[in-house]
């Protein structure tokens, strides 16, 4: 008996540290935006919010999600436009981009030698620090000291056609935050698909290159299918990463002090997930921020189950049919 027991106890033990540390890192803080979404927590009320933490103070209300749904915020339409571009535009790129782009390492490039060097070249954005990045596009696109209008200018592009600044004139503005974000994200996608094109058994791709197909064929008819499960989560895991991501877009940009949103508004690049970043920590507006927070808690479950659907998540965790 104890030894049964024992056998059932251990693994419990063993998975301890994980379980509190998920308990802690994301059960807990999803559990405090919904209750903070429902408040009018601000930096008014912090204090006696720290000290009591259901004080009279704080007010359980409504309000905030009526500002969102209600259009009382002006400035929700505009961010929730240039959010669904930020998401859809950087998402093709780091999911399907990504995947034509490894295959075409991964398959196409049969020098090993080339196809490691050009998976390290698009490393480096991975493995460089973010204000270095963002830096480096700063400097990228300056049209005075930057290569980017040279660059453009040596292919044939008019000089009427350059903007005399990418960070503040639209559509050139979203041009480069897409750009930003998805040259990093593509390496994310082709770190994923490069292991499962190298990992499909070779006798595969060698029977159908047998029986007649042509190398586009084998990529369409026998490495794409085989990648469902890999395009499943880069696609998953890019949405709930873009939804929530804003870093270098707050680097390059900023996102002001005092109620203001520096640049970035005026750029048209205001996501949603930096403008909750601003309300909370510009404005102050804990519970506004938290309801927004919330709003893309939802949605990005709302697109996960969506995704499950059309991947067939449940027939993708059957088991083989196949008899051995």
């Amino acid at each position: 008996m104890p030894r049964r027991l024992g056998r059932k106890v251990l693994p419990f033990l063993f998975l301890a540290p994980m379980l509190l540390m998920i308990v802690l890192a994301w059960v807990a803080p999803l559990i405090l935006t919904v209750y903070l979404g429902f408040t009018d927590l601000s930096i008014k009320n912090l204090l006696a919010f720290i000290k009591d933490f259901f004080t009279d103070r704080v007010q359980r209300t409504l309000e905030n999600f009526r500002r969102i749904f209600y259009a009382k915020d002006p400035n929700i339409g505009e961010t929730l436009r240039v959010t669904v571009l930020y998401v859809a535009s950087v998402l093709s790129i780091n999911a399907v981009y990504a995947l034509l782009l490894s295959i075409a390492i991964a398959y196409f490039t049969k020098n090993e030698l080339i196809s490691m060097i050009l998976r390290i070249t698009w490393l480096l954005p991975r493995i460089t620090p973010g204000i270095i990045y963002a830096l480096m596009w700063i400097w990228f696109i300056d049209p005075q000291y930057g290569l980017l209008n040279k660059m453009l200018q040596a292919m044939g592009v008019p000089d009427g056609w350059l903007p005399d600044s990418w960070l503040l004139r639209k559509p050139y503005s979203q041009m480069l935050m897409i750009m930003i974000n998805g040259y990093v994200g593509a390496s994310f996608g082709m770190i994923v698909y490069t292991a499962a094109i190298k990992s499909i058994p070779p006798d595969l791709v060698n029977a159908a290159l047998v029986d007649g197909a042509s190398e586009f064929q084998v990529a369409r008819r026998v490495i794409i299918p085989l990648l469902k499960w890999p395009i499943l989560f880069v696609t998953a895991w890019q949405t709930l990463s873009l939804l929530s991501s804003y870093e270098y877009i707050l680097m390059v940009w900023g996102a002001g002090s005092g109620g203001q949103y520096g640049i970035a508004r005026s750029a048209g690049v205001m996501v949603w997930s930096l403008y909750s970043y601003t309300k909370a920590f510009s404005e102050y507006l804990y519970g506004y921020a938290s309801a927004l927070s919330l709003i893309l808690v939802v949605i990005g479950l709302t697109l996960i189950v969506l995704y499950f659907k059309i991947f067939g998540f449940k027939r993708l965790m059957e088991p083989s049919r196949v008899e051995v």
